[in-house]
């Protein structure tokens, strides 16, 4: 499986992570084609935990992103969030939140590293990140 998404949007993830002081999130929107999901659009969404160690997306948050991709004929095929001064590599709790979102977690962090993962059949795997 790969994950295709624009140098652009990976520009615009790591420099979130970049400036702030907290861990950053939001959704990938795009659509699935055989074994590429390919992102369309990157929606950037509130940490309402306010953390650096942890985040969470706020569920009328949610519901809002799920009418605004039906609405552009797209579907939310990934996650994404940062890691402060840590390697881009799923924490425990991203993995009970894998649990629930079951698609891509893309994860950057502070010093500009960028990788994907997904969960399948309880295992954590890392999916190739390709730009276009």
């Amino acid at each position: 499986m790969k994950l295709a998404i624009s140098e652009k949007d990976i520009r615009g993830i790591i420099e979130l992570a970049r400036r702030s002081p907290i861990e950053v999130c939001g959704f990938l929107l795009g659509r699935k084609e055989g074994n590429r999901i390919i992102v369309e659009e990157v929606r950037e969404t509130e940490n309402r935990l306010n953390s650096p160690a942890e985040f969470e997306i706020d569920p009328l948050e949610i519901a809002e992103v799920l009418d605004e991709a039906e609405k552009k004929g797209l579907e939310i095929v990934g996650i994404f969030h940062s890691h402060l001064k840590c390697p881009p590599v799923p924490s425990e709790k991203d993995i009970a939140g894998m649990n629930l979102w079951r698609n891509v977690w893309l994860i950057a962090n502070s010093l500009g590293e960028i990788r994907a993962w997904i969960l399948e059949n309880g295992e954590v795997r890392e999916v190739g990140v390709e730009t276009r």
